[in-house]
């Protein structure tokens, strides 16, 4: 009964969560109000307290459900023991693109947190969470290069703290641009060169060099 009751929770939250989704891209985050979510969701509003503290707790765990399938790829460029780390960076970064070019959940959620997420006064937690996850992103991004730097795969002189921040830009960059005008460009289709473009910044900008 135990487990049941359990199960049940967890379904509500997931409930809570498709809903959700579905009300940002529709909307936008800053027009969708926890009532509305609990009307699509076919829940009370209490329901949604039970599992979410506000909005931006409930925006956060939408964004969550996206990092579990790159984790394993993301892990391995960190590890100091990975013979291929600027490999493991180039499938984790190829399969990004082809995930949000072809997978309609990512490419919606990404386009909420893009395009249809404003940070007004009610989204502050939310803000804050943004900040230290970009940051972090960076920390890991430097230990990828590092890691490549150690195995002869770049150059040894590359500033890696800067590398990283200008990598994150332009992946960043182009799933924005993507996102706004998916017309514009072929994402999925040249993915590989995409990457190959960020990839050959760090190997031959003397800006990048310590």
């Amino acid at each position: 009964m135990v487990r049941r009751t359990k199960e049940e929770a967890q379904e509500t939250r997931s409930q809570i969560i498709e809903a959700a989704e579905k009300a940002f891209f529709e909307r936008g985050v800053a027009r969708t109000t926890l009532a509305d979510i609990a009307t699509l969701a076919g829940v009370t509003r209490g329901a949604i307290y039970w599992h979410f503290s506000n909005k931006a707790d409930l925006v956060q765990a939408m964004l969550d459900t996206l990092h579990e399938p790159l984790d394993e790829m993301a892990k391995a460029s960190v590890d100091a023991d990975e013979l291929d780390p600027l490999g493991c960076m180039r499938k984790l970064l190829i399969h990004l693109f082809h995930q949000v070019a072809l997978d309609p959940k990512t490419r919606r959620i990404n386009e909420i947190l893009f395009h249809k997420c404003e940070f007004t006064d009610e989204m502050c937690d939310l803000r804050l969470q943004r900040v230290a996850a970009s940051l972090d992103c960076n920390v890991q991004i430097d230990l990828a290069l590092s890691n490549a730097v150690n195995r002869g795969q770049l150059p040894e002189n590359l500033d890696t703290a800067r590398a990283a921040i200008s990598l994150h830009a332009y992946i960043d960059g182009i799933l924005y641009q993507w996102l706004l005008a998916p017309d514009s460009f072929q994402l999925h289709l040249d993915a590989e060169r995409w990457v190959e473009t960020g990839l050959d910044m760090l190997r031959l900008s003397p800006s990048l060099r310590k």
